[in-house]
């Protein structure tokens, strides 16, 4: 595997790519794999990345308590997560993912996650939708590391 796929050059430190389930996961404690994403978290060295639009449903999908959504937003206010903000160029990318990946179908999330993967050579994702991460492909080739495994 290529290291500078998995190591952010500036700091020696594992890239990943946050996807909205194990976010929710962290907040919520109802959630069947809480523990586990806590642990994985714990154990974890490196940045943790995700987009405004994986967020957006984070938020959604905590929307049962304003406690829970404000622990979220917690998360990248404290810089536990990094949001990587969209730019025209992403948002052209993005569309042609979800066009090439309609027959899964890809949600824009997935997209904005993908784009960001291909921008910044990120080869790990933190999901639960290993079979939809499993199909996608970073720059057509190479497939992503899902975690937590």
């Amino acid at each position: 595997m290529n290291p500078s796929a998995e190591f952010n050059a500036a700091t020696g430190l594992m890239l990943v790519l946050m996807d909205t389930g194990p976010w929710v996961a962290l907040v919520d404690r109802s959630e069947e794999r809480h523990k586990k994403c806590v642990e994985w978290l714990r154990d974890f060295k490196g940045n943790i990345l995700s987009s405004e639009a994986v967020l957006t449903e984070v938020l959604y999908l905590l929307n049962f308590s304003p406690r829970a959504q404000s622990a979220a937003i917690d998360f990248v206010l404290n810089e536990a997560i990094m949001l990587v903000p969209s730019s025209l160029e992403s948002l052209k990318r993005v569309k042609k993912l979800m066009d090439k990946y309609k027959d899964i179908p890809m949600d824009y999330a997935d997209a904005t996650l993908v784009s960001i993967a291909e921008d910044l050579s990120i080869t790990h994702v933190v999901s639960f939708d290993a079979k939809d991460f499993g199909i996608y492909r970073i720059s057509s080739k190479q497939p992503f590391v899902v975690l937590p495994r």
